[in-house]
């Protein structure tokens, strides 16, 4: 008998993916933890039926989420990532000697005690001892700090269980303040394909124009996420995503990457027509 995994995109789509096995299963408070082993995308981590992480493709997400204000802001020296549970944005910060520390805001600590179990390839990012992480519910930690950091990672869920209040005017109007007078916000805003998706997408992108001067909005291909086109969130007080760019800096760094590289970093905010049109209709 074959095992499937598949989550429905829309009413209309399902992705499908064949396991091998089940490796872990059970419910914590806040929600449902399944790992699932495939030949295909490898170990997969899944929060209430919904695709999080794949071995197989989770460096796009991660290096796009990590690597763009990275390379924007000329000085990161204290940075608040919230949600990031299985540990991958960390694995990338960790890579920035000059970084002296990363405050890790997760809710469910079981997700994070999963992925060191059962996805060392991501949770690896929590070895560091910059990375101090904190179980606590990020619109509530987030309220209680005012010019702090250099950069907000906001690596939620979708917009709704755990992670809905990542998506609200408040919380990112409480992350400008958290922010110092140069400091740079960047959160994973959602795919604009599908209706339901791009409801969401614009939802978000209209409330943090609303609270920061600067907000672009750039994008990746991940393949296990609905529709495979992903969008990201750039929120600054000051930096230019594109014009601030120091690509010279950032390559004489000499970071390993397997997606991010400063050339795609300028392509990825050109966006298809019919994204600047939704993001237009917002604005």
């Amino acid at each position: 008998m074959e095992l499937w995994y598949s989550e429905q995109h829309t009413k209309n789509v399902k992705l499908s993916i064949r396991v091998e096995k089940q490796l872990y299963t059970d419910s914590s408070e806040f929600q449902r933890i399944d790992v699932f082993d495939s030949k295909e995308f490898g170990r997969f981590l899944t929060l209430d039926g919904l695709m999080m992480i794949t071995e197989k493709d989770e460096f796009i997400y991660h290096d796009m989420i990590t690597h763009v204000p990275m390379a924007v802001h000329p000085d990161v020296k204290k940075v608040l990532v919230i949600g990031a549970g299985d540990g991958g944005v960390a694995r990338e910060l960790i890579k920035y000697k000059f970084i002296e520390s990363i405050d890790v805001v997760e809710i469910d600590k079981m997700v994070v005690d999963v992925c060191k179990k059962y996805l060392q390839q991501t949770a690896c990012g929590f070895d560091d001892e910059r990375v101090k992480v904190f179980y606590q519910d990020g619109l509530k930690f987030i309220r209680k700090h005012e010019d702090e950091y250099d950069l907000i990672i906001v690596d939620s869920t979708d917009p709704f269980g755990p992670g809905e209040g990542l998506f609200t005017k408040e919380f990112y109007g409480n992350c400008f303040k958290a922010l110092k007078d140069d400091g740079i916000m960047v959160n994973q805003q959602e795919s604009p394909f599908y209706d339901d998706d791009a409801v969401a997408m614009k939802r978000a992108h209209k409330r943090i124009v609303e609270s920061f001067p600067i907000s672009k909005v750039y994008q990746a291909h991940i393949p296990t996420y609905p529709s495979g086109h992903w969008l990201f969130g750039f929120a600054s007080k000051k930096y230019h995503p594109i014009n601030d760019l120091n690509a010279d800096k950032w390559n004489a760094l000499g970071i390993e990457t397997k997606y991010y590289n400063t050339n795609l970093h300028r392509g990825a905010f050109y966006l298809p027509n019919y994204v600047e049109e939704l993001l237009e209709n917002v604005e």
